[in-house]
């Protein structure tokens, strides 16, 4: 049966559709019919497409979501009978062949007929159950065959859904020594079940010969001309193989500063930032899209001006990047200036190393109120030789709010907060984040040292910084949580996460010694707003906020404890000793004292952590689509809307929506008092090590006050980061608390 392409009789479809759906959905659909010729009185020919079936079915209730699940099952008759005619089998037979004949074809990895003998994969292939199909909404399906299912040389799919989970599964089990059957069937399980997301890379690279399995990717760019071409040089080759990059310049010097003693030669970043632009544009990730890069600055670098203006549309084209995202690193006592109208100075952070000694990016403030950071800061602003620019601390405030409502960025990166929770500050430093604010972990730049000829080879040396590495999954909230899996799902989830660190190929050797030294994973969520509708909360309540406290610490319990007992199984991470999680601080600093935390922090102690890192909150846009529910821990942006896409019109509806959850969907993004969400971000950030993809949703006439307000509540909570400043069209509905 051909949906989507080809014009169907619609008498047949009814046919199809009787011998699977009850009288209720029938009598559904036979009403969209009535429906559509309604809407559609001219329409001669008696034949419907998918996207017909779509609009005839939501027109009926838009806040009864049955049709989407009748439209997904439609598709897959398509889906089904094209995979039948390509096999030359009934789809999901025959498991076996079908891995045999893709690794044949160059489409799947050797790795999956090499590791497995034939005997297992026909055992693996009855883990299969074809049911779960139909779990999907049909955005969620056609988003999976579209994207991410193996595909042909000429982009044709040749893997159906439960064949993507299971392929998935093998490929992260593959080097598991025991039970490694039963732990394929726990992760297809986790899968399948649509209780847990992979991240996108690896969702769409693993099983197939090309492409990496980890999310993104930090470097520390060196002050160096070697160290700033070595880094774009990185930077391309990982967004060649699909990955996004988070570049911090901090360290590089300022526009005017010396160059070998010469005043005033430097040109500054800009040219360096430039130049990443042209690479997120130039080497595009597999030809599916262009690169995505963030470049982070200190708010006291004296280029932080024209770096703020970068995204700007407006002014001299000689000075914007369009294509990076910017991100800028704040430290307390610029917020505490910002709050007291106080002055603000801006330094040369080479300067900074040449005349006082150290480099000031590399201290943090290691209490509220008081560090190191504002010492050395004061001693610079005090030093009669040094060169600075002072302005008031508003006015750059001012100039981050202006681009924010402008273009959504830059990141906010509160970096004094984000070193006092780093579980591993007895081994480096955190400068900035990653492209989706949401991972914090050691990072340092790689140094150049000589190039050398050597048998009549070019050898290049460097001293390797810490290249930071994104290992992602998240929990759907959503559907685990009411089921009651979170303790048989988190175990295997972790496990899977930190099977991704030994399998993964990374093209550049210091990410790759990052990786293995931390073994950082992030595990993460979505489906907040879906969860907090299925139990009738309001997002605008105490309830919310002590709800996510609790889910949060039920999460980062399990968390930790799953990656205790796999270091009790396979050894910690090799820069364990001497961590937070080593001497009990971390649990300490958080205020763990019931019976089950002082346990694990006993546990944690003798047998390790078999991850430096452990928690992160994702955006999760693509995969909580895929999963049939709401992004990350953000609100929905309408219970029901249309996406237009150049080729379709498709509606969407919140899901689950119906006469008992509307009226917690109703307070979607750009209506909640966002208050409320700094609120609940608070909660949840106190339980997670590393952080969250928060936005922020404001209209775009929204009083510059409320704005700063909103900014200055969000460092107050001990939030370390927060993601896009999302405004929007005026005509949006008015709501008290952007007017209070």
């Amino acid at each position: 049966m051909t949906i989507v392409s080809e014009k169907l009789n619609e008498e047949a479809i009814l046919a199809s559709l009787k011998k699977e759906f009850g009288t209720e959905q029938i009598a559904l659909l036979e009403k969209a019919s009535e429906k559509w010729r309604e809407r559609h009185p001219d329409e001669t020919v008696k034949a419907w497409t998918t996207a017909m079936i779509l609009e005839a079915l939501s027109c009926i209730d838009e806040a009864a979501p049955h049709w989407t699940y009748i439209a997904a099952r439609l598709y897959l008759h398509e889906v089904y009978d094209t995979q039948q005619a390509l096999r030359g089998m009934a789809p999901y037979s025959n498991f076996d062949q079908h891995v045999e004949k893709l690794v044949e074809q160059g489409l799947y990895t050797p790795m999956l007929i090499e590791k497995y003998e034939r005997s297992e994969l026909q055992e693996i292939g009855q883990l299969i159950v074809p049911e779960r199909d139909q779990l999907f909404t049909y955005i969620g399906l056609k988003t999976l065959m579209d994207r991410y299912v193996a595909v042909d040389f000429n982009n044709q799919p040749v893997e159906l859904p439960q064949e993507r989970w299971l392929v998935i599964a093998m490929t992260l089990m593959q080097d598991e020594q025991v039970q490694r059957v039963e732990k394929i069937a726990e992760a297809y399980w986790a899968m399948s079940q649509l209780y847990m997301t992979v991240a996108t890379p690896t969702l769409a690279n693993a099983g197939k010969p090309h492409g990496q399995l980890s999310s993104c990717f930090i470097d520390t760019v060196d002050d160096s001309l070697q160290g700033i071409y070595n880094s774009n040089t990185d930077v391309a080759n990982l967004s060649k193989y699909g990955g996004g990059i988070g570049v911090y310049m901090g360290k590089v010097r300022a526009r005017g500063s010396s160059i070998r003693g010469f005043k005033g030669a430097s040109s500054g970043v800009l040219p360096w930032i430039k130049q990443l632009n042209n690479t997120a544009v130039s080497v595009d990730q597999l030809g599916q899209r262009q690169g995505a890069i963030a470049v982070y600055l200190d708010v006291w670098h004296q280029d932080i001006l024209t770096f703020l203006d970068l995204k700007l549309n407006n002014g001299d084209e000689r000075l914007r990047a369009h294509d990076i995202f910017t991100g800028v690193c704040l430290p307390d006592l610029f917020m505490e200036q910002v709050e007291q109208r106080g002055d603000w100075h801006l330094f040369d952070p080479h300067e900074v190393r040449t005349v006082m000694g150290y480099s000031l990016e590399d201290f943090y403030d290691e209490t509220r109120g008081n560090g190191s950071f504002r010492e050395k800061y004061e001693e610079c602003v005090q030093h009669p030789s040094l060169t600075r620019k002072t302005v008031p601390a508003i006015e750059v405030m001012k100039r981050i709010m202006k681009s924010q409502l402008e273009t959504g960025t830059p990141f906010m990166f509160y970096r004094d907060e984000a070193n006092r929770a780093n579980p591993n500050k007895h081994e480096g430093m955190i400068y900035s984040s990653n492209l989706c604010t949401e991972i914090m972990q050691n990072m340092s730049p790689t140094a150049f040292e000589s190039v050398t000829l050597e048998n009549d080879l070019v050898v290049t040396r460097s001293k390797p910084g810490d290249f930071v590495v994104c290992n992602l999954s998240s929990v759907n909230l959503g559907r685990a949580v009411p089921a009651g899996v979170l303790e048989r799902l988190i175990p295997i989830q972790v496990r899977m996460l930190d099977n991704v660190i030994d399998l993964n190929k990374i093209p550049v050797v210091q990410a790759e010694r990052t990786n293995r030294r931390y073994r950082g994973i992030g595990l993460g969520t979505f489906g907040w707003h879906h969860l907090l509708a299925l139990e009738n909360i309001q997002w605008e309540s105490e309830e919310a906020v002590n709800y996510a406290d609790k889910l949060y610490e039920k999460v980062a319990f399990l968390t930790i404890k799953s990656s205790m007992e796999l270091a009790k199984e396979k050894e910690a991470y090799p820069l364990f000793e001497g961590s937070d999680w080593h001497t009990g601080y971390y649990f300490e600093q958080k205020g763990y004292q019931s019976e089950q935390w002082l346990a694990l922090k006993k546990e944690v102690a003798t047998n390790g952590m078999r991850n430096g890192y452990v928690m992160a909150v994702a955006p999760n846009s693509s995969t909580s689509v895929i999963a049939g529910s709401t992004a990350s821990i953000d609100p929905i942006f309408k219970p029901f809307y249309h996406e237009e896409k150049k080729d379709y019109k498709l509606p969407v509806v919140a899901p689950d929506l119906n006469h008992r959850t509307y009226d917690v969907y109703r307070h979607s993004a750009y209506i909640v008092d966002q208050r409320w969400s700094i609120k609940q971000n608070a909660a949840r950030q106190h339980h997670i090590d590393q952080a969250v993809s928060f936005n922020l949703y404001v209209p775009n006439n929204i009083r510059a006050s409320v704005l700063l307000d909103l900014h200055i509540q969000v460092w107050k909570s001990n939030i370390k980061t927060t993601y896009y400043m999302r405004s929007t069209a005026s005509d949006i509905e008015e709501c008290e608390w952007c007017h209070s």
